[in-house]
């Protein structure tokens, strides 16, 4: 694998090697102990989440605040999406950077997001199904996230407004300068 450092410190995008043949494809989606050494950091995985969704879905930016937050590897398994990082570590010399990359199932790329980011995503294909990975177990009380459009943020979605199918409640979430005072 490739561990490629990102514009925000910590966070990692992730080629794998993929032997081809007539067959098909064979390649080793993780390994703790490659991953480790490629991240530089010890992280380990208990709890693994997938998600369906059509075209234009946007699902974020979110976070777990507290002692229950996550890291998370992401990465999509059919289809493609728009994946997208925010940096909201208090402190951080990166902190308001976003990454983002585009996910697909034919690149099979990831990305590893460490603790202290919001994350969100937005399908570009027909469907995409989205696997990830996280360091701690989802709780309920702590769950926290960004507006996906605050302008101080200036995220291009690749869609218009008119255009993304948000849930009620993300549209609901609070700017970048909220996340300030939970984090």
């Amino acid at each position: 694998m490739n561990f490629i450092p990102t514009n925000a410190l910590g966070c990692y995008s992730i080629e794998p090697k993929i032997i081809y043949d007539d067959r098909g494809f064979f390649m080793e989606s993780f390994n703790e102990r490659s991953f480790q050494s490629g991240i530089g950091q010890k992280v380990h995985f208990v709890q693994d989440n997938q998600s369906f969704s059509s075209k234009g879905v946007l699902r974020g930016l979110h976070f777990q605040i507290g002692e229950h937050a996550q890291a998370k590897l992401v990465s999509v398994i059919q289809g493609e999406v728009l994946d997208i990082a925010v940096d909201i570590r208090p402190g951080s010399a990166t902190y308001g950077e976003k990454v983002s990359i585009v996910l697909s199932a034919e690149k099979k790329n990831q990305l590893f997001i460490p603790r202290g980011f919001a994350h969100g995503f937005v399908v570009l294909s027909e469907t995409a199904t989205f696997f990830y990975k996280c360091d701690n177990f989802y709780n309920k009380e702590s769950e926290a996230g960004i507006f996906y459009n605050d302008p101080e943020l200036n995220i291009n979605w690749q869609f218009l407004d008119d255009e993304v199918l948000v849930s009620d409640k993300d549209k609901l979430l609070p700017t970048l300068q909220y996340a300030k005072k939970v984090w």
